[in-house]
């Protein structure tokens, strides 16, 4: 990131900034381009320096862009959110101590929680859009989390899998994407920087999808018990039913729930969304509907009375949620209780601190 040499001469007096409507709306772009514009013109102070920098920060958290959020965390170690921040992060290198959303993916949702809250609060719909989607995009591997111990880092894969795991035997219910998927998954840490990068680029993504075909096994869940969302595993491997059937049959529940919502018209909404030629961005009606058909689809009982989402607590949603039910959804998924974050929302407090001075 950009530092501002420390010999600028800084006025007396600063132009005065009301930001309090923009932090308040939680605009840390425009805030940033405000503030960046000031220090290009010799206008600032070292304290708006600082508050530039925290709403650049701010922005770039917003935007999801995980892969910057380990340097992020280092440039303000001090800051009580840094840490935080950093677990949210997917690893820049492949044996880095630090395993991050690798290691747990709870960080990260509590994270798009917040997104998703903001985006909302920004009056952004395809935004919101596409952090639903992403919402999706791990939620298998969430649901695995609390069975493997990690969300599916490839630097501890083989210490749970075997067999026929990312092998070609043809046993295996796994398509050709699944068992290369399986396969890179064991070997993705033990080369270089670039391999591994790839590795996340194309195929941890396609990691629930491999996982959820292994718990949804014949040997858990007899035909008819529960929605059929996916392929299962006529002859799972001894890794795959281990633990007791209690134990089993929650991950199967949780796995189908997270299938569920990756298939639901909320999530198709984003593949509908790639916005061109005028058309594409869906409207905050629009919205509401899919999640109205969303929740329908999720919440419906199942034939064995096992759907995760009839307990009753789940979540910890904010007042006016988004997406009403999302924070007892991700919740459900991974069997305990995520609801949004303050990460992005603590930063914006550092700023008005930083402005207040």
């Amino acid at each position: 990131m950009r530092r501002w040499p420390s010999t600028c001469s800084w006025p007396a007096m600063p132009v005065p900034l009301d930001a309090g409507p923009l932090l308040k709306g939680h605009w840390y772009d425009a805030l940033a381009a405000i503030l960046d514009t000031e220090l290009r013109a010799g206008e600032g102070t070292p304290a708006r320096e600082l508050a530039w920098r925290l709403a650049v920060c701010a922005k770039r958290v917003l935007d999801l862009d995980a892969e910057d959020y380990w340097p992020i965390s280092n440039e303000f170690p001090q800051r009580h959110w840094a840490d935080e921040l950093a677990q949210a992060c997917f690893p820049l290198e492949p044996r880095s101590p630090q395993r991050g959303a690798l290691g747990s993916l709870i960080p990260l949702y509590r994270l798009m929680l917040e997104v998703l809250q903001l985006r909302a609060l920004r009056h952004e719909p395809l935004q919101v859009v596409v952090t639903a989607h992403l919402i999706g995009e791990y939620l298998p591997q969430l649901a695995w989390e609390s069975t493997l111990g990690h969300a599916g880092d490839p630097l501890r894969m083989a210490e749970q899998v075997g067999e026929r795991w990312g092998t070609d035997d043809r046993s295996c219910p796994h398509n050709s994407a699944l068992r290369t998927t399986a396969k890179r998954s064991l070997n993705a840490t033990s080369g270089d920087v670039a391999g591994y990068t790839a590795y996340l680029d194309r195929f941890h993504s396609r990691l629930g999808s491999a996982l959820a075909m292994c718990s949804m096994n014949h040997e858990t869940i007899e035909a008819g018990q529960r929605p059929d969302v996916a392929g299962t595993c006529p002859r799972p491997c001894r890794w795959a039913v281990r633990g007791t059937l209690v134990q089993r049959r929650s991950l199967d529940a949780r796995v189908r729930l997270a299938l569920l919502y990756r298939d639901s018209p909320v999530v198709a909404l984003r593949h509908h969304a790639p916005v061109g030629h005028f058309f594409g961005v869906p409207s905050t009606t629009e919205i509401s509907d899919a999640w109205l058909r969303t929740w329908q689809r999720i919440s419906a009982p199942w034939p064995d009375g096992s759907n995760p989402l009839a307990e009753a607590g789940l979540g910890a949603p904010e007042a006016d949620e988004a997406l009403p039910g999302m924070s007892a959804l991700v919740s459900a998924v991974a069997g305990r209780t995520v609801g949004p974050g303050t990460l992005i929302r603590e930063i914006g407090a550092d700023i008005a601190d930083a402005l207040a001075e």
